[in-house]
């Protein structure tokens, strides 16, 4: 069975407000292994021109891919690789939430003791009760201080969010 291929361009804006162009015209490009394009360039003033110059490099029409091809050219070509594995949102979300001592996952007005309603001042007063307990220098250890210290800059945060609504 054959495959059927239309040559294709990629076209992403340049950090200098340029337009880099990248070009497949003998195969598809592919993800993994990484395929380099068959032509590119990266000067033209808009994406009109970046299109009109790789058709006349291609010597043909082009069909307009995503142009995360173009960008993974460019990092490419800056020695990076082509992709950025970035986490899901999920995992984010997870990985900033602090684990409780039982392992699971807990919010951080739990971890300060302080119901999702306090106010700034009742915070303020929980990570300080909180702090001298825990804090190294007054025989605490190290771990749970931060961990503290990083609940508390959430809920300050968190508050400040509820409070510019």
């Amino acid at each position: 069975m054959t495959e059927l291929f239309a040559a294709v361009c990629s076209i992403a804006p340049t950090q200098r407000r340029r337009f880099l162009w990248a070009a497949w015209w003998s195969g598809p490009p592919a993800r993994a292994p990484f395929r380099r394009p068959d032509a590119w360039s990266g000067g033209a003033k808009n994406p009109d021109e970046a299109r009109r110059d790789a058709e006349r490099a291609a010597g043909r029409p082009l069909v307009e891919i995503e142009p995360r091809w173009a960008r993974a050219w460019a990092r490419v070509l800056r020695g990076q690789p082509p992709w950025i594995d970035k986490p899901r949102r999920d995992d984010e979300t997870a990985a900033r939430r602090p684990p409780s001592e039982s392992g699971q996952r807990e919010s951080w007005f739990a971890v300060l003791g302080v119901p999702p309603t306090a106010t700034v001042m009742e915070i303020k007063r929980a990570f300080r009760k909180r702090a001298l307990e825990t804090h190294p220098d007054r025989g605490g250890d190290a771990s749970v201080f931060r961990r503290i210290h990083r609940a508390y800059e959430q809920a300050l945060a968190r508050q400040r969010r509820r409070r510019r609504r």
